[in-house]
């Protein structure tokens, strides 16, 4: 089990920013648009059929969906998104990787910026803290479904690996294997809550005490902005800890 985001389950328990239908929509959209970029045909477009597998599970309605599609493959007009990464630093020293889709490059930079600074993080330059991330695939299960369970489909589909915390299981596959492992679970009756492109880190840093609480505001912060989509840490703390943050 290695690389485990703890932070998504903390997020997820106290009803963070994604649990806020209108906000989640509006990150689906966009991730659609974009994805659609290269096709909206999603039988030969990875990237929009993992998209179109989250706004199902998020009940989106399909005009919202096929108008997305429209937009990213021209055929309708609407804003034109230019995906970013932003890199830095929490106070403490823990790696954030922060996922961006904007019309307005400069906005989200100031923004993005001024949000570092004010919960006394560091933005850092490009590369600094990416080499410590790989990008998997990421199916998550949030009640329901224990452990072993997933487990149990997972490595015979040829899953990376299982992890859990706090109620969730999240399990990571190859980018390549994320279709086939999310098909497996699918047959075998084991719901989940998310299948998605994540970023997992290869080590972590505990934090503690303020750093830590301070860490999780800011990331908190990050992930309110409108151009952010996602946002990724090594933060690592421990159960007591984990605790005293779902309570505040």
């Amino acid at each position: 089990m290695s690389g485990h985001n703890k932070w998504s389950t903390i997020k997820y328990k106290k009803g963070a920013a994604d649990a806020k239908r209108g906000k989640l929509f509006s990150r689906l959209i966009k991730e659609i648009t974009m994805a659609a970029k290269d096709g909206g045909d999603p039988a030969g477009n990875p990237r929009l059929r993992t998209a179109l597998a989250a706004a199902k599970i998020a009940n989106m309605p399909k005009d919202n969906i096929d108008r997305a599609i429209k937009r990213g493959t021209g055929e309708l007009e609407g804003a034109s998104y230019e995906q970013l990464f932003y890199e830095g630093y929490t106070p403490g020293g823990a790696a954030v990787l922060v996922e961006v889709l904007t019309e307005n490059k400069n906005r989200a930079a100031s923004e993005v910026r001024h949000t570092f600074s004010k919960y006394g993080g560091n933005l850092g330059e490009p590369g600094s803290v990416a080499w410590n991330f790989t990008k998997k695939g990421s199916i998550t299960f949030e009640e329901g479904v224990t452990e072993d369970q997933a487990m149990e489909v997972a490595l015979e589909a040829g899953a990376d690996d299982i992890s859990a915390s706090g109620g969730q299981v999240e399990v990571h596959t190859a980018i390549g294997d994320l279709d086939a492992v999310k098909d497996a679970f699918d047959k075998a009756g084991l719901a989940y809550s998310g299948a998605e492109i994540t970023y997992v880190p290869s080590s972590s840093l505990e934090l503690a005490g303020r750093e830590l609480n301070t860490a999780m505001k800011l990331l908190e912060a990050l992930d309110d902005l409108d151009d952010v989509q996602k946002v990724w840490s090594n933060i690592d703390f421990s159960d007591e800890a984990a605790q005293g943050l779902m309570e505040e």
